[in-house]
């Protein structure tokens, strides 16, 4: 087996922030499996992604149960090269993984009961192999469900030893507060909220991250080129063999609009004049707020990790820069 490069060569390539007000630092870049690492990718290629990120201090690995394609897949992908690869550095690593969207058929498989949350979890740590992960989330608010019930199965699985942190995910500020009073009063340690953050879609910044900051809480903001918009791959409208090409895609043709074209012209030159691509200074926009932790990737090559992780050496912006990005995004 190839061996990892020396830590002191892995860690000083990355930078660390504390996480809200907890003793845990992540990665500013961490690794999320959601689309790549499902049965119909490469498992090498998977492989050499994953190990790539912790040759660079990536040590946030980032699952869920219905991560794939199909569900379960990329667990189980994750725990086959977790045995091969990363064992023996378990505790070098922040391993990650939810429930709360459809997983299973039936009424027990979906959303936020204890039933559901519990048994989810059961199946994740078998699918990879672990004792317990580092951090477990409800993976998005349930309407129905009591949130003391939800809230409780989290406490519940900490005190069983399957999960050492707890956080949630797409919760709005008014739900994030409510959880955050329910599990400090089990004494839950609450660590993180796993929100949606670009700078095209800033819903977080209507109270949210200020209600993360109020509880001592971190996040780790997903979807941060917007499913591939705030990449160079549009700068021209639409390539073949992109998202918004195929059809059944999370990314619509439709959104792929001259105006759109026009706006991500101009915040290239933005970034060229940064010396970085447009998805480097999309990255490193996320990471000008040190409410932000960590900034989740989802790559398909390992070039394009290698890209993203570029990003943290310019994560500084002055204030004309940000008022002309404003200004060209209509806001």
């Amino acid at each position: 087996m190839e061996t990892f490069k020396a830590s002191s060569q892995r860690y000083d390539k990355m930078q660390y922030r504390r996480c809200g007000k907890s003793g845990i630092k992540l990665p500013l870049l961490s690794l999320g499996l959601w689309h790549n690492f499902g049965d119909n990718y490469d498992f090498e290629n998977a492989r050499n992604i994953l190990r790539t990120a912790f040759d660079n201090g990536i040590t946030h690995f980032d699952l869920a149960n219905n991560y794939g394609p199909p569900y379960g897949s990329a667990e189980k992908n994750f725990g086959k090269i977790f045995q091969e690869d990363f064992k023996r550095y378990r505790d070098e690593l922040i391993i990650s993984t939810k429930a709360g969207w459809d997983m299973w058929p039936g009424p027990y498989g979906n959303f936020g009961s204890r039933k559901y949350l519990i048994a989810s979890l059961d199946q994740s740590l078998e699918r990879m192999g672990l004792d317990y992960v580092d951090i477990f989330y409800h993976h998005r608010p349930d309407p129905e469900t009591p949130l003391e019930e939800t809230m409780g199965a989290l406490d519940q699985i900490v005190r069983q030893g399957k999960a050492l942190y707890v956080g949630i995910s797409q919760y709005n500020a008014e739900d994030t507060a409510k959880a955050a009073k329910i599990l400090k009063d089990l004494g839950t340690p609450f660590l993180i909220h796993q929100p949606r953050y670009n700078m095209m879609d800033r819903w977080v910044e209507n109270g949210l991250l200020d209600t993360l900051e109020d509880h001592g809480l971190g996040s780790i903001v997903f979807s941060p080129l917007e499913q591939g918009i705030l990449t160079n791959k549009y700068l021209h409208g639409i390539p073949k063999g992109s998202r918004a090409a195929t059809e059944g895609s999370y990314l619509n043709k439709s959104q792929i609009t001259d105006d759109l074209v026009k706006q991500l012209r101009d915040l290239n030159e933005i970034a060229e004049s940064r010396n970085q691509s447009l998805a480097q200074m999309a990255v490193a926009w996320l990471l000008k707020d040190i409410r932000v932790t960590s900034v989740l990737v989802g790559v398909s090559k390992v070039s394009q990790l290698e890209d993203n992780i570029e990003a943290i050496k310019n994560i500084n912006f002055g204030q004309e820069e940000l008022r002309k990005i404003d200004s060209i995004l209509n806001l």
